[in-house]
């Protein structure tokens, strides 16, 4: 976002000023900061994640002084901030959201997989985990869908910068009690779900294929199998638009919120390895996200 920016004409250290925080997933963090710089004349506040825009919204929701760009948030519409991703915001709320449809996502899934029925979503007890689970519950009910189970199961969530690593050794009892029953383990979207250890723990104890949450968990043999991941550097560049917009005058109304791009990856030698035949056109939709 910042490279984009700068790419636009607003650098850094010259035209703009960036403060950076961290909530370090506490969201009580957010009142302390805002209540100590808010008269600085912030004219945005980017917030990245959900638990970073929940707080905010609490804070500036409809406030006439500042703008909220929100990024990574997997349910900006079940958080209030705004109403759908086709009518202009109701507030001062904006931006890209994180996850890649739960529809396309398990699309992709029968892409790959054509035959499996059941499978395991472990997930933290954190807000972004319990929107996707309802998602994937209301999926369900798709007459699409009626042929598919998924067997949840949750983990205690730990806060910090470190809590993930916490949250994928809890994960491991779930992982060896469900082995045996689900045909593979779709990764959460949460912060547990969206990084190494998690993935790596899977691979670990698992002989059933783990399908992503993101590009790395492929491409960086975290130990995912595939994955169709929302673009973060799309992301990025189409939140620098969104605020180049507003600093050059524009109505926040007028910039519609936007679910992210889409990519996919996958990992041949894996799949091999667990029995999958990934169809020609999904390694050819992959391009050069492929691990030969």
């Amino acid at each position: 976002m910042i490279e984009e920016l700068s790419r636009l004409g607003y650098k850094e250290h010259k035209n703009l000023e960036i403060s950076y925080y961290s909530l370090a997933h506490y969201e009580g963090r957010a009142f302390h900061i805002w209540e100590t710089h808010k008269d600085q004349g912030y004219r945005i506040v980017f917030v990245n994640g959900t638990i970073a825009t929940r707080a905010f919204k609490q804070l500036v929701f409809n406030s006439p002084s500042v703008n909220v760009v929100f990024g990574n948030i997997t349910d900006p519409v079940g958080e209030g901030v705004i109403d759908d991703f086709i009518s202009p915001p109701k507030a001062n709320f904006t931006g890209v959201s994180y996850p890649v449809k739960v529809d396309d996502r398990f699309r992709f899934i029968r892409r790959v997989m054509p035959t499996a029925k059941i499978f395991a979503i472990i997930y933290a007890d954190m807000p972004q985990a319990h929107s996707y689970k309802k998602w994937v519950e209301n999926m369900l009910n798709l007459q699409e869908f009626k042929d598919i189970k998924i067997i949840f199961r949750k983990v205690k969530f730990v806060k910090s910068e470190g809590g993930h690593k916490r949250m994928a050794s809890f994960a491991k009892e779930h992982i060896l009690e469900l082995n045996e029953i689900v045909d593979a383990f779709i990764s959460s979207n949460d912060m547990m779900g969206g990084q190494k250890p998690f993935a790596e723990i899977v691979y670990k104890h698992a002989t059933k294929p783990l399908i992503g949450l993101g590009k790395n968990d492929v491409m960086d043999s975290w130990g995912a199998t595939a994955s169709i991941y929302p673009s973060l550097i799309w992301g990025g560049k189409k939140a620098a638009r969104m605020i180049k917009r507003l600093f050059e005058g524009e109505s926040i109304k007028n910039i519609i919120p936007v679910w992210p791009a889409t990519g996919i990856a996958i990992d041949l030698v894996k799949a091999k390895k667990f029995g999958l035949n990934i169809p020609n056109d999904v390694i050819e939709e992959a391009g050069d996200n492929i691990i030969k």
